[in-house]
């Protein structure tokens, strides 16, 4: 080999500043690559038709699910924290299943592939069509799942609910202030 055949110092020097200009943007590599991979959803939301981000957080919380909560008027939206692996489904299967007889749709981002579900009992229910899901859910939860915002910018609206902000006993005087029992009918019980 001849010395021309190695880069000068001010080419290895131009060549590690184009890569740091490259991947200054990119605050986890690790993270955005388990995501362009698959093995880690970039992002995940479950859409309610519950009208409190504060009952979906406490629904959230007694789930053990970690979320960023959001009312709309089409309904609660969880901004999912745990995307790894299928921690998106285990978040729509814990939640029906706690909370009987809710339903919800799970809108999962892995590798830039938008998929949409419906989820009840903790089973999954049929396949959506995504277009469909956003025609029926906050403009918002469009934004995040296309990238065009983040959890980070959402979690700063004055309407978010974090459902690590509540204690279990939090929670459920959450749900006591939501639930009207004997109202809605002999015995039975309504969420609002």
């Amino acid at each position: 080999m001849s010395d021309d055949d190695f880069l000068s110092d001010e080419e290895i020097n131009a060549v590690l500043e184009g890569f740091e200009r490259d991947f200054s943007g990119i605050d986890n590599f690790e993270d955005e690559l388990a995501g362009v991979l698959g093995d880690k959803a970039k992002s995940a939301v479950l859409v309610t038709r519950l009208s409190s981000a504060q009952l979906l957080a406490a629904f959230c919380q007694l789930s053990d699910i970690s979320a960023t909560c959001i009312a709309s008027d089409k309904g609660a939206v969880a901004l999912l924290r745990n995307l790894d692996g299928d921690g998106p489904e285990a978040a729509a299967r814990d939640l029906t299943t706690v909370v009987s007889g809710l339903s919800l749709a799970l809108a999962v981002n892995r590798a830039d592939h938008i998929e949409a579900t419906l989820w009840a009992n903790g089973q999954k229910a049929d396949d959506i069509a995504p277009p469909i899901m956003f025609m029926n859910a906050p403009d918002f939860v469009e934004d995040m799942m296309i990238g065009s915002t983040t959890l980070d910018a959402l979690k700063t609206r004055e309407d978010a609910v974090d459902s690590g902000s509540l204690d279990r006993k939090g929670a459920l005087a959450v749900i006591a202030q939501h639930t009207r029992f004997g109202r809605a009918g002999k015995g039975g019980s309504r969420v609002s």
